[in-house]
């Protein structure tokens, strides 16, 4: 008996007119597939065409996160935090890559507002991690 292998689905990057939607799904595909590099080849192009698309914006802090370019998730969660504080998931992913760059002081709000916000265990459990470390500088 001959065993069918299982093959993921092909990687479809939108081109030319297609709409910013379908990027917009692409790279959260890609995302949840754990393909930031690819993600961030369909996310450029339809910022370019739509600069201020907080979705893709959104979608762009995701990779950068995932890249480890923790740099860039810093910048850009910082100004989505800037225009809509209640975003917890924005709020959220600041503290952890400001966590991840060893800035604990500068992560711990970000955490706390978003733990709060959430009601989130994890988010909760990610404040205490973060307190022990400050409370042992």
């Amino acid at each position: 008996m001959e065993e069918e292998q299982l093959k993921a689905p092909a990687i479809v990057f939108p081109r030319g007119e297609e709409r910013l939607e379908s990027a917009f799904r692409t790279a959260h595909d890609l995302l949840s597939r754990r393909a930031p590099k690819e993600a961030l080849e369909v996310i450029e192009p339809a910022l370019e065409a739509e600069p201020g698309n907080r979705s893709l914006r959104v979608m762009r802090a995701w990779a950068y996160y995932m890249r480890a370019q923790l740099g860039k998730a810093v910048d850009e969660l910082t100004e989505l935090v800037d225009e809509d504080p209640s975003d917890t998931w924005a709020r959220h992913t600041l503290g952890r890559a400001l966590e991840r760059q060893s800035r604990h002081r500068e992560a711990l709000p970000h955490l706390r507002l978003a733990a709060a916000m959430s009601g989130d265990v994890e988010h909760e459990v990610d404040v205490l991690r973060v307190e022990r470390v400050v409370e042992g500088l």
